[in-house]
């Protein structure tokens, strides 16, 4: 299978936030394409890794972020932030039925173990609560998009 081209550049600058942010996995999506960085187990150094560039078979979904910030945004990067990740494949329903309200909208103050979402997988309604009290700043999938596992789904900005 070929590759498809990375650009070096890039890749060492995000290499670079993970070892600055501390983060132990790392992927990105864009136009097409997807890069995923892992670090290598502990015994065999701590520098990231490439693990994995492949070309998707179509389009990163709208609303799907990558770990890393969009140009000059920052947001995911802020040390406050959680990003609460898709626990499993499924589709994700922001509302408990379609005639429903929303669980929660950007700028809402939820608690920890408050529902953010319900995620269907195997015709199984699955809530996704909040793992900690703050604010929500970021709804990353839209309403019945599917996800993946490990798949960021909201930013939360925790309570000092």
């Amino acid at each position: 299978m070929e590759h498809p081209h990375v650009d070096l550049d890039h890749l060492r600058e995000l290499m670079k936030l993970m070892d600055q942010f501390d983060f132990d996995e790392l992927e990105v999506r864009d136009e097409g394409k997807r890069l995923h960085l892992q670090r290598r187990p502990k015994g065999n150094g701590n520098a990231p890794q490439v693990v994995m560039p492949t070309m998707m078979g179509a389009a990163p979904a709208p609303g799907a972020a990558a770990a890393a910030p969009a140009e000059g945004g920052g947001e995911a990067l802020d040390a406050n932030i959680r990003v609460v990740k898709s626990p499993m494949v499924g589709t994700f329903y922001r509302a408990p039925s379609p005639d429903s309200s929303n669980f929660v909208e950007e700028g809402d103050t939820v608690g920890a173990d408050q529902v953010l979402c319900i995620l269907e997988a195997m015709k199984v309604m699955n809530e996704i609560k909040s793992d900690h009290a703050g604010t929500v700043v970021k709804i990353l999938v839209a309403n019945g998009e599917a996800v993946e596992y490990g798949e960021p789904l909201f930013h939360v900005r925790v309570d000092d």
